[in-house]
């Protein structure tokens, strides 16, 4: 028996162990409790690491081979853990998380103007919004409104989309990723904010194309399609993070669940919730979804169990399903989401003081590349922490 084997017979073993879990709920505020004393270690291992301001790293992304890994402004996690900060803050309301949140918003402030990326919603809005949400700061305002007017900038209207990667060339023309719905909740805000309806209508736009092409008709996405800009169809579906082509990478699948309940949210446009009513019955039917709910990677490796687990995949998805269950509670998304969130509290959240500070254990980056395999990942533990603000909420 290998590690992975080891590891997954624990997990599920403690998780069998626990019984149902039908009146299992997290203590949210013990939890959160334990997520500031956990991040106190991390802020801690950020000092320690005296080359990162040298090489202008400002932000901790993961944990790798024992040493901390972090990153520098224009990476795509760089504004998770500025929105970490923002939660404790919105949790406790103690001052010393706003101040700290400040701090690591403003160390990538510069990336509003970065036009060669897709990620600016999650750069920005999991930082700035966040930060103009809970103080009414303009001055965030401001920032956030310069980002979306960088992003609409990679939208072409041919196609209908927003390009996701500008590199590997030979591999593709146009390539559209399902993570980048996640970064349309930056352009309804802006709407809000600006009265700018051309900010909704390339989201809508997005959203539409992406329901329209990037599914199977079993709600399962694809990762990357690739479209040509001069007559909008689609020339390839592949992937780029998940086991094949063919395959149901589970980040993905929990992006495109969070992202058309989002969508809905912003529009009330039925095909959006009933698109993510059909994502969340593939996941959470899946036959290979395992007793404790937390996906290995890819839903498809032939590898499952002797594979990796993906507790980013899980906190984003019970983020989504508490929203979800908002507009259907007659489908029992709280409970899956009360499940999987007792999951993640239960036996994939780091002992205080080891993981360098990490909330989550046990997630999976980018297995095709040999890249952040079964280590704690900042965006697993940015929906971890919205997964328990969210449960709090009828």
């Amino acid at each position: 028996m290998n590690t992975n084997q080891m590891k997954s017979m624990l997990i599920v073993g403690s998780f069998l162990a626990m019984g149902s879990l039908k009146a299992q709920k997290v203590n949210v505020a013990q939890a959160f409790s334990d997520a500031q004393e956990q991040t106190e270690i991390l802020l801690q291992e950020i000092q320690k690491d005296t080359m990162a301001a040298a090489k202008k790293q400002v932000s901790p992304r993961t944990a790798e081979h024992g040493k901390l890994v972090m990153v520098r402004s224009g990476d795509w996690t760089s504004g998770f853990f500025p929105g970490e900060l923002w939660y404790l803050y919105e949790q406790s309301k103690l001052a010393k998380w706003k101040e700290l949140a400040e701090i690591y918003t403003q160390k990538i402030k510069k990336e509003q103007f970065n036009t060669g990326t897709h990620d600016l919603g999650f750069m920005m809005y999991c930082s700035f919004g966040n930060a103009y949400r809970l103080t009414g700061d303009t001055a965030y305002r401001n920032v956030i409104v310069q980002s979306a007017k960088s992003l609409v900038k990679r939208f072409n209207p041919v196609a209908g989309v927003i390009k996701s990667w500008d590199h590997n060339g030979t591999k593709w023309k146009y390539p559209v990723i399902i993570d980048n719905m996640m970064n349309l909740e930056l352009l309804f805000e802006v709407t809000r904010l600006t009265g700018d309806s051309s900010f909704y209508k390339i989201a809508v736009s997005h959203a539409d194309q992406t329901l329209k092409h990037h599914f199977r008709p079993d709600f399962s996405s694809w990762h990357v399609l690739d479209y040509d800009v001069k007559t909008g169809k689609v020339l390839q579906r592949l992937t780029a993070q998940g086991y094949s082509d063919e395959s149901a990478w589970a980040r993905g699948q929990a992006w495109a669940l969070y992202g058309f309940t989002m969508c809905y949210r912003e529009t009330r446009n039925p095909a959006y919730l009933n698109q993510a009513r059909g994502i969340a019955n593939f996941i959470l039917k899946h036959k290979a979804r395992p007793a404790d709910g937390v996906p290995y990677w890819d839903y498809d490796d032939p590898a499952i169990p002797n594979t990796s687990r993906d507790a980013s995949a899980a906190a984003i998805t019970a983020a989504a399903l508490y929203e979800l269950d908002g507009y259907d509670a007659t489908r029992g998304y709280r409970k899956s989401a009360d499940q999987l969130l007792y999951s993640l509290n239960k036996n994939y959240k780091a002992k205080t003081g080891t993981n360098k500070g990490f909330l989550l254990e046990h997630s999976t980056g980018h297995r095709p590349a040999h890249s952040e395999i079964d280590v704690p990942i900042n965006y697993a533990d940015y929906y971890y922490l919205e997964s328990l603000l969210r449960s709090q909420k009828k």
